[in-house]
């Protein structure tokens, strides 16, 4: 397959070469892409430096059948049309699609069907959202879910490298450059622009991408999304109101068979999971299950997952593997 890469030389960009390999996805030719201040530069993959092209609207003339966007909306809006336009199948990782009508919103282990729906573009949800409705399909198909209160604890990284390099050097007493304020030894209640309503866009996102996904569009959901100074790996609290009696047994051996997902649970053991532990995986784990008992059926559950992989590019790349 033709196969290539927009944002090749970023965070996300980087992640999809390393799990292309790892997953030895079938390639014939690469093509890399990038803004004009990355372009000329070399990047090794398989053994082989490949030349990144500066990115146009002529750049998927060569007959590319898959392309990973991963260099913000702005770009995905402007040039995703272009490489559809020439048959090639957009999988794009930015929020420029996600809530098109026209454009399935995909997460393997719970809506593979939908990139049937496609017409040339697929979005990848935002991380917070992957990992959350990893642990909810299987829960939401035994029991129906009837409300979800989010509330996540999002790694630095997850703002991109200039998000790590915040942090990096926040530890080291400089001022932030990306952040509103110094995310070393400090949490930070805001993710993405302030809405009129209160919510920031992140929290946003993460209602509607789950709706989308879970094709549940009538579902209650609020949401808090937090920065907090981990590398990577985003870990999120998440409270959910059955409409359905459920045994806590039964859940465990649910969520323990569900594609995608790790039980960690043994408090006794001290084991439960972490972004530390996370990191490097494309699996996504859970742990803390418990019931919540202010509620009539209701569970509280801790999911954790690498942002970068399964949030991000693992994501896109078994998209592309369905395809």
């Amino acid at each position: 397959m033709k196969i290539a890469i927009v944002g090749a030389t970023g965070l996300i960009g980087r992640r999809f070469l390393e799990i292309l390999n790892e997953k030895n996805f079938p390639i014939h030719e690469l093509f890399l892409f990038a803004s004009a201040r990355s372009a000329n530069s070399v990047v090794n993959f398989r053994g082989k430096g490949y030349t990144v092209e500066e990115l146009n609207e002529h750049s998927f003339d060569k007959g590319v059948d898959i392309a990973f966007f991963s260099a913000g909306g702005e770009v995905s809006r402007t040039f995703a049309p272009f490489a559809a336009a020439q048959g090639c199948v957009v999988i794009d990782n930015s929020s420029a699609w996600r809530m098109d009508d026209n454009v399935p919103l995909v997460v393997p282990e719970v809506n593979p069907d939908d990139v049937k729906l496609h017409k040339g573009i697929i979005a990848n949800p935002n991380c917070s959202t992957i990992q959350a409705v990893v642990a909810l399909a299987p829960l939401h198909r035994a029991y129906g879910i009837k409300r979800v209160v989010y509330t996540t604890f999002q790694a630095a990284g997850g703002a991109g490298q200039s998000g790590v390099n915040d942090l990096a050097d926040g530890i080291k007493g400089f001022p932030p450059k990306k952040f509103p304020h110094r995310i070393a030894y400090n949490v930070i209640p805001h993710i993405d622009v302030f809405l009129p309503d209160g919510y920031t866009k992140e929290e946003e996102k993460m209602i509607q991408e789950t709706r989308k996904i879970m094709h549940a569009p009538e579902l209650k959901i609020t949401s808090t999304c937090v920065r907090v100074p981990v590398m990577v790996g985003h870990s999120e609290s998440i409270n959910i109101e059955f409409e359905r009696q459920f045994d806590l047994p039964d859940v465990y051996a649910l969520l323990s068979d569900a594609p995608g997902l790790a039980v960690i649970d043994d408090p006794a053991r001290n084991q439960y999971p972490m972004p530390i532990e996370a990191a490097g995986t494309d699996t996504t784990y859970v742990g803390r299950i418990r019931r919540d008992f202010s509620i009539q059926n209701g569970l509280n559950i801790w999911v954790v997952a690498d942002n970068t992989r399964k949030g991000a590019a693992s994501n896109a790349v078994q998209i592309a593997e369905l395809l």
